[in-house]
């Protein structure tokens, strides 16, 4: 019998400048923009606190 995992990764959405990307759900340090540099995520000791719009959680 296989365990599914706890752990997603998730489509986020920038509110500054409307950058799409692909982030860990359980970051271990903060996660920035790519594009602006703005917050989107960071760590709380399980999953992350989302910063920015959450589009989808991929499987």
């Amino acid at each position: 019998m296989r365990r599914e995992p706890t752990s997603r990764f998730i489509k986020l959405r920038c509110l500054k400048c409307k950058n799409e990307q692909i982030v860990f759900g359980k970051p271990s340090t903060e996660v920035k923009c790519l594009v602006c540099s703005k917050l989107l995520m960071e760590p709380s000791g399980g999953k992350g606190r989302v910063k920015a719009r959450i589009l989808e959680v991929l499987e």
